[in-house]
């Protein structure tokens, strides 16, 4: 992520009108760039497809593909971010309505795959910025370690490995998915 030089801060209605707004958070006032690379995002839709499928089937709630925003951090009331894949549990939203622009209710789960020129001072910033929102299961997939960490705001992180199974744990009761299963690219038929 790069931070973008701007002389004025912009708000978070502001970052809405931009014709790129999707490729863009906004900390501190100031617009921050997102390099998801193709790999990364490709992984990103297809954990997007894994917990779309579980989550329709089961009627847990709303499952959020990259690029959908998020305005609800308490330390900083105009800070929007965008997690790679995010989940909100049928009850939370008011009627069970999307709203138009941000959302303003904390994910669940919020899912940020790492690509190549991510810094890990960034990821880790993030990750805070989601536990401290409130949001209940955060995870940090990494395609080039193929590993996955497992954050919650009540205890230690883990990290899980290829031979390792992902859970949702109380957030996603039921959902579960080796990790080696994350990483696996589509092959050419020969």
């Amino acid at each position: 992520m790069s931070t973008v030089a701007t002389n004025i801060p912009f708000s978070p209605e502001e970052l809405l009108t931009l014709p790129d707004a999707d490729a863009y958070e906004l900390v501190g006032g100031e617009l921050v760039k997102r390099k998801m690379g193709a790999k990364s995002s490709f992984i990103a839709g297809e954990i997007h497809s894994l917990l779309r499928d579980f989550c329709r089937s089961q009627r847990l709630g709303w499952v959020f593909p990259e690029g959908t925003s998020f305005r609800c951090f308490p330390d900083d009331p105009n800070k929007v971010r965008r997690a790679d894949v995010s989940f909100i549990r049928f009850g939370r939203l008011a009627r069970e309505q999307l709203p138009e622009g941000h959302l303003r209710t904390a994910p669940d789960l919020a899912v940020e795959v790492v690509s190549p020129h991510d810094l890990a001072y960034d990821v880790d910033s993030k990750v805070e910025d989601y536990l401290q929102a409130g949001v209940r299961l955060v995870w940090v997939v990494n395609p080039m370690t193929r590993t996955v960490r497992v954050h919650r705001p009540d205890g230690p992180g883990a990290t899980l490995r290829a031979d390792d199974e992902l859970t949702g744990g109380e957030v996603l009761p039921g959902f579960r998915c080796p990790i080696r299963e994350l990483f696996v690219l589509p092959q050419p038929a020969e």
